[in-house]
């Protein structure tokens, strides 16, 4: 199963902040999901809500500062503990950063229209330029703007953010021709993920933190998970696998009675 850093590690350092994302990567995460927002000078920036307030204790919203500004401000506030200054940085600043991450889930947050069109060029801009076809998957859990990017590059991966049972998230995600299906892992059954693959989607689940949870999931056949300890969770199943290698055969062990 793929694990992926919850806005870089969440858990482990200051959220949707390059310190976050290099620390995870230094531990082989090499798979990551991040939000998007919009500047005022329209470049897509890295972080979870359309304020700055949360986490960095100034006031405002994130539009209403440029790129420049938004780096220099310090989003270690109501976040995990980090030893030095960690601004907001741009989805470029993460993309120059790293040349071999094999994968990214873009969330994009939702905002009003006009900011929204123009994140949508922005992002498909992005995406082409550097070949991200592979290698990134647009996700919302507003169906206009997935309907809006689909428009503008039929073969940009997109996915759909589900956080209720009703109405049903999984046919619209078909309706949408989504290539992801990303689940808030409490509403999520086996059921649910079968019909998903049967309609060749990847399913993704969020925000799973606890082992006996994520091997639940593994079990009804989850592709992906997104949690905040990645390098912790990484750490589990890679010593799993290396545990199941090395058991001793059982040859010459007696027939049960």
């Amino acid at each position: 199963m793929i694990v992926y850093g919850h806005r870089g590690a969440k858990g482990e350092a200051p959220e949707n902040t390059m310190p976050g994302f290099i620390h995870a990567y230094r531990h082989g995460i090499r798979h990551f999901e991040l939000d998007l927002v919009l500047s005022k000078d329209g470049v897509p920036v890295l972080v979870h809500d359309l304020t700055v307030d949360r986490t960095t204790g100034q006031k405002g919203n994130v539009g209403h500062y440029t790129a420049a500004e938004l780096a220099d401000m310090d989003a270690r506030r109501n976040t995990s503990a980090w030893p030095r200054k960690a601004g907001i940085p741009t989805l470029e600043n993460l993309l120059d950063q790293f040349d071999d991450l094999e994968h990214l889930q873009l969330e994009v947050k939702k905002d009003n229209r006009a900011r929204l069109n123009i994140l949508c060029n922005r992002l498909t801009e992005v995406i082409q330029r550097r070949n991200l076809y592979q290698t990134a998957a647009v996700t919302s859990s507003d169906p206009w703007f997935l309907r809006e990017l689909r428009r503008r590059d039929k073969n940009l991966r997109i996915g759909l953010v589900a956080e209720r049972k009703f109405p049903k998230p999984l046919n619209l995600a078909t309706r949408l021709g989504c290539e992801y299906f990303c689940v808030n892992w409490k509403i999520l059954n086996a059921d649910m993920v079968a019909q998903a693959h049967k309609r060749n989607m990847h399913v993704s689940t969020w925000t799973v933190n606890r082992i006996h949870d994520m091997l639940k999931l593994e079990e009804m056949g989850v592709d992906s998970i997104i949690t905040d300890y990645p390098t912790s969770t990484r750490m589990f199943f890679d010593n799993r696998a290396r545990a199941v290698l090395s058991l001793p055969a059982k040859e010459g062990m007696p027939e049960p009675a």
